[in-house]
């Protein structure tokens, strides 16, 4: 969609849950391929604050597996992890055979939050740049897949969500410091995005960048172009069954709970 197209028609809830099932059924497909071929993924989103990455990732990850598919968000760094090679803490993350790992936020906080906010210097910052590219290369040709997301949202619906997040008790955990100051600094994170756009979208490890003011639409395009990324097939299992229970030590299961601790039933 171009910038001049038409605004679509916002997604009903029906149909939105319609689609977001059948590409969740994908994902459970992908899975089992992942397992069953050993192999190795990294999708690392980035983008705005309030963009969508943690509703998004929450509807990748809903109904597959925290054994194959782990998020990873990492806290700031320690004194000790400042001490370490830049990328180390998140080298620690990376996935072993049959895993997905997904990054809520990567080693990319140095060309947006830690450069905007003055938490690297300027040499640290251009240096991560320079290599950044080159990393991610020996990353890739170590046979990881490394698929880089970005999710774009606009001024105003980014207004409209923090005001949502001010409002709504239920959402007031999301509302940080850096949140604030992300959207006093707009046009500063936007020209990190541009230097960080130019510097890292390599042929080898290309952005996809996803417009997110429509967030159904936004997470139902981002996990269609996931698959898309990541050749599959779709594994044949036996059908299950259940198999009958051995009742030779039967025993009433039900009168021996009596007298415990149950939790009362307010509901």
């Amino acid at each position: 969609m171009s910038d001049q197209d038409p605004k679509p028609i916002k997604l009903k809830r029906k149909q939105y849950e319609k689609e977001l099932r059948k590409l969740q059924v994908e994902l459970c497909h992908l899975q089992e391929w992942v397992k069953a071929k050993g192999l190795r993924v990294i999708i690392a989103f980035e983008g705005r604050d309030a963009a969508g990455k943690g509703g998004t990732i929450k509807a990748i990850t809903e109904r597959v597996s925290p054994r194959v598919f782990r998020v990873v968000a990492l806290p700031a760094p320690s004194d000790r992890e400042r001490s370490q090679m830049y990328i180390q803490r998140y080298i620690a993350h990376f996935p072993a055979a049959g895993e997905v790992v997904i990054f809520d936020r990567s080693w990319y906080n140095r060309a947006g939050v830690e450069y905007v906010m003055s938490f690297a210097t300027e040499k640290e910052y251009t240096r991560f740049l320079e290599i950044c590219p080159e990393v991610e290369k020996y990353i890739i040709d170590a046979g990881i897949i490394l698929i880089k997301i970005w999710l774009e949202v606009g001024q105003d619906e980014q207004e409209r969500r923090f005001l949502a997040r001010i409002n709504d008790p239920l959402r007031q955990w999301k509302l940080s410091p850096m949140d604030l100051e992300s959207y006093k600094h707009w046009y500063d994170y936007s020209k990190a995005r541009d230097s960080m756009l130019k510097a890292t979208d390599s042929k080898h490890a290309p952005w996809h960048i996803l417009r997110t003011d429509d967030k159904r639409r936004g997470r139902l395009n981002c996990i269609s172009h996931i698959l898309s990324l990541i050749p599959y097939k779709k594994i044949r299992h036996e059908k299950v069954k259940l198999p009958k229970r051995l009742t030779e030590n039967r025993y009433d299961d039900q009168a021996s709970l009596k007298g415990r601790h149950f939790v009362v039933a307010r509901y």
